[in-house]
């Protein structure tokens, strides 16, 4: 898939502030898709397989006032460029940033009839911005119609947990997917497996319970209570079993907290305390 930058391609190289305030805001999360999975019915999952997200060598970030974690620090416009190099980006000196790239924007078509705006994530999926659906990562998203109508954009060459000023590193990229389809599988929403390399996750990766909700503490709960379920039921564990396992090794973390009204959470468990299990 040929992914657009979070603008649509309306920013570009050594744009100036001024110009950026005039983009045209009804393009932003451009996304590439929807693809039509053949098969695909409601209660079905669909797995995807994250094969390699590479950027194209530049990107974006900003401030917009009125939007961002700590937005009434900062009000101002600001506009800054990176320049990406391989796997790094020595342009906000004298830091050195590792890049990781990965598709904020992965989701099926909600199931609701109607038009709807890309900024809020959901049981679908969507604007998640979750930073460890990068390259080796498989994603598994409930199906919701006919033909799931897979979609993805808003890439990141980097982003930290939370993307706070309401930007990773914007910029365009090119994803290779790989589709599954499992029939009859229900999912009440997102679930992940994070690759080997991650800082929170283990050598082995991590199992990753996804949830988005207009209260944080609402979605820490609920993912919380997916992976006890997930480990009761995969790993034929007792609830009471599971829930300490949790607080003994589990990982809570602010995905994004900047797509109001929606706060995306995501509860981990490295894979290398836990036996070899496919969740499909």
């Amino acid at each position: 898939m040929e992914c657009q930058d979070a603008s649509g391609l309306e920013v570009r190289p050594g744009m100036t502030v001024a110009e950026y305030q005039k983009i045209n805001r009804d393009r932003i999360h451009a996304l590439t898709g929807p693809i039509f999975i053949e098969g695909a019915e409601p209660g079905d999952v669909l797995q995807v397989d994250i094969l390699k997200v590479a950027h194209r060598g530049w990107g974006w970030s900003s401030i917009i006032p009125g939007l961002g974690f700590l937005k009434d620090r900062f009000a101002a416009p600001f506009l800054f460029h990176w320049t990406l190099e391989g796997d790094v980006s020595r342009s906000l000196d004298p830091a050195v940033v590792p890049l990781r790239p990965f598709c904020g924007v992965m989701g099926v078509a909600p199931a609701e009839p109607g038009e709807f705006r890309t900024r809020p994530p959901g049981v679908f999926g969507g604007n998640m911005d979750v930073r460890d659906l990068c390259t080796g990562a498989r994603l598994y998203l409930p199906v919701l119609n006919r033909g799931a109508l897979f979609s993805a954009g808003d890439a990141h060459g980097a982003q930290g947990d939370g993307e706070i000023c309401i930007n990773g590193i914007e910029c365009p990229s090119d994803a290779s997917l790989r589709f599954q389809l499992h029939k009859g599988r229900p999912l009440t929403a997102p679930l992940a497996e994070a690759p080997a390399g991650r800082e929170q996750a283990s050598a082995s990766g991590a199992w990753i319970a996804i949830e988005s909700s207009t209260d944080a503490a609402a979605a820490a709960r609920a993912a919380t209570g997916r992976m006890v379920d997930l480990l009761a039921s995969r790993w034929s564990m007792r609830d009471e079993h599971a829930y300490i396992l949790c607080s003994a090794v589990m990982n809570l973390h602010l995905a994004q907290v900047v797509n109001e009204p929606m706060f995306t959470v995501t509860a981990s468990i490295p894979k290398a305390v836990l036996p070899v299990r496919t969740l499909f």
